[in-house]
């Protein structure tokens, strides 16, 4: 995807804006160095305090439910979203809850990997040898008993869509932990989990409820013809429910709460989400540094609320903070939308971290 969108975008830049360098090596140079992306896969748990120091006597279980949806469309891969899971399992665990995970089949769910969105966090989930073992042997969900967790959160990825609606156990572990006053989160996809989930009193879970998920304009943006491989969008299906549908900006960070019900929308919600299922099982949520990924997301939501020069200011107090990549990635995305303007911008913003670095 990050291939396709750089190629679309470099076009865009060379054909209608005609910058000076507004060319392939000068969105190549923005990016980190190779030596960068060796160095950041090699990273253990071990080098990570968050994740190995202080953490909190035993809180309860937590269950992450992924899907077991390998293809869509007959011939396109999907499965869960890699980031999606690792993230929160870390906040989970480092604030002294236990993850399991689940999976309507049981077994070695599919799972996607974008490369671009990979950070230490992610690459320590993928190179530790008990977690990988795990997840090649996940709970089926007709085992589970909702009884035993405190929370549970559903991790998104587009093969959510086919298997979480209308499986009677994510029902019935999405009602079981509601009704009993526990909490339900779910992020970008995930929340197809609740769209047909029934409560004992006949009203549907997501009657009246503020909520968030991937929305339609994130995702006919990246598969125009979603209409026609996905049983439905998931904006328009949460709002038929009867929920209260709450967008952000495209691809930053959104995160709603109602009551027990905590939703996200996109993979950069899954930090913020996860603090909050946390702190809503009563626990201030533990210390931790932000990431670089994190901080991006700051400083373009920054940009989208206040403007440039006020970004630009942000990113000079902390330079070394940010994670320019994902700047990179929505200049691009500006472009390929035709605005740009902010694409200019992006790149001038992506160009100071470099020149400050």
């Amino acid at each position: 995807m990050l291939k396709k969108i750089v190629i679309t975008a470099i076009t865009l830049i060379i054909l209608v804006v005609g910058l000076g360098y507004g060319t392939k090596s000068y969105v190549k140079s923005l990016l980190p160095d190779k030596a960068h992306f060796v160095a950041i896969k090699q990273t253990q748990v071990s080098d990570l305090p968050y994740i190995t120091e202080n953490i909190p006597v035993y809180r309860g279980r937590i269950l992450a439910v992924v899907t077991s949806v390998d293809k869509m469309a007959e011939d396109k891969d999907t499965g869960y979203e890699h980031t999606e899971l690792a993230r929160a399992y870390w906040v989970f665990t480092a604030n002294g809850f236990a993850v399991d995970i689940a999976s309507p089949k049981g077994g070695k769910p599919p799972v996607v990997i974008d490369a671009e969105d990979m950070g230490a966090y992610d690459y320590a989930f993928l190179n530790d040898e008990g977690i990988q073992q795990r997840l090649a042997n996940t709970i089926a969900l007709a085992e589970v008993n909702p009884s035993d967790y405190e929370a549970v959160y559903f991790v998104g990825g587009k093969g959510t869509m086919f298997d979480f609606p209308d499986n009677p156990h994510v029902q019935n572990i999405a009602k079981t932990l509601y009704q009993n006053n526990k909490v339900v989160s779910a992020v970008c996809h995930g929340p197809s989990a609740l769209v047909n989930v029934q409560l004992d009193n006949g009203k549907m879970l997501l009657a009246n409820k503020k909520v968030s998920g991937f929305t339609n304009d994130e995702e006919l943006f990246l598969i125009p013809e979603a209409k026609q491989i996905f049983p439905f969008l998931l904006e328009d299906k949460l709002i038929a429910q009867g929920a209260e549908f709450k967008a952000g900006t495209t691809y930053l960070e959104k995160v709603t709460q109602d009551g027990k019900l905590i939703t996200g929308q996109n993979p950069w919600s899954v930090w913020a989400l996860a603090e909050k299922v946390v702190a809503e099982l009563g626990y201030q949520p533990k210390s931790r540094v932000w990431t670089p990924e994190e901080h991006a997301i700051e400083l373009l939501m920054t940009y989208d609320s206040q403007g440039f020069d006020v970004a630009k200011a942000e990113l000079k107090q902390k330079p070394q903070a940010y994670q320019r990549i994902l700047i990179v990635m929505h200049s691009v995305l500006a472009f390929m939308q035709f605005d740009i303007s902010k694409g200019i911008d992006l790149l001038s913003l992506a160009n100071e971290l470099k020149q400050l670095n």
